[in-house]
């Protein structure tokens, strides 16, 4: 990809409707700069149980989910805590990735959008798998957001200029990124 032509994929560890998780995702993708393509996945759902011995055999939304992987320049992570880690569907999502080193490489952000004091179990298994799966995580774009509820919109946006301020210093830390990056993006 060029310079001029980005694509960030977002992806929610929830699979609730009224996830917070999925609103500063949609959030940051319509905050996404000119040039930026920002794509929410949303076949989290639909991913059948991670099996070894199906890895190879073309089920529709494993492809489609290490396509869209493949495709992106970067990847955000947004994803709730289930009883002090990783929402088991999410790990599951993740899971997928291992053997086929889609996320080596790939500069991955995450957004914690927990209450305080909250998260960082699922925080801290996320930065495990990553780092298992070799993926370059940028710092610099990751954040913690406490998100208020009735901020979001029914357009599942949110309006808070807290969010706002935090979504708009996740792309400056990314495009920097991509900028100082630019091999095979």
């Amino acid at each position: 990809m060029t310079t001029d032509a980005r694509r960030a994929l977002l992806l929610s560890g929830s699979t609730r409707v009224g996830s917070t998780n999925t609103a500063v995702l949609r959030t940051l993708a319509s905050m996404a700069p000119p040039g930026v393509t920002a794509v929410l996945y949303a076949g989290l759902s639909a991913l059948p149980a991670f099996n070894p011995d199906d890895s190879a055999s073309g089920l529709p939304p494993v492809d489609e989910l290490l396509h869209d992987i493949r495709a992106a320049d970067i990847v955000v992570i947004c994803t709730p805590e289930y009883a002090g880690s990783l929402p088991g569907s999410f790990k599951n999502l993740l899971d997928w990735t291992v053997g086929g080193g889609e996320l080596y490489g790939k500069p991955v952000a995450w957004v914690n959008a927990a209450n305080p004091g909250r998260g960082d179990g699922a925080m801290a298994e996320l930065e495990v798998v990553l780092g298992y799966v070799g993926a370059e995580i940028v710092e610099s774009a990751c954040a913690r957001m406490t998100v208020d509820r009735s901020e979001i919109g029914d357009d599942g946006i949110i309006g808070g200029p807290v969010v706002h301020a935090g979504t708009a210093e996740i792309w400056t830390a990314l495009m920097a990124f991509l900028v100082e990056h630019p091999a095979d993006r």
